[in-house]
């Protein structure tokens, strides 16, 4: 059964304790320009996990990703044609 996962984004002082984070998730990406990595892990487990990474001398900041709340679903943007080609409106 697959886990519903939530994404971190962990933002850390020095690229060498990247190692380190692994533990705590599966990391995904890691900038090394704005030296940060994207985690995700665990949606149960995301208190405590956030909690643990803030206790961290390596790290700076911990964000996480508001993506499972938002609504993806949209109405239709597009009206129908016959609306949107009315050209007899003025005749």
């Amino acid at each position: 059964m697959v886990a519903n996962r939530v994404g971190l984004a962990v933002w850390i002082y020095s690229l060498k304790q990247v190692k380190q984070l692994k533990r705590f998730g599966n990391v995904h990406y890691v900038s090394k320009k704005m030296k940060y990595v994207i985690l995700y892990c665990d949606e149960e487990r995301v208190d405590e996990t956030i909690n643990k990474l803030r206790s961290l001398n390596v790290v700076k900041d911990v964000s996480m990703s508001m993506r499972p709340w938002i609504k993806t679903e949209y109405q239709n943007s597009i009206p129908d044609k016959e609306k949107k080609d009315d050209y007899k409106m003025g005749i």
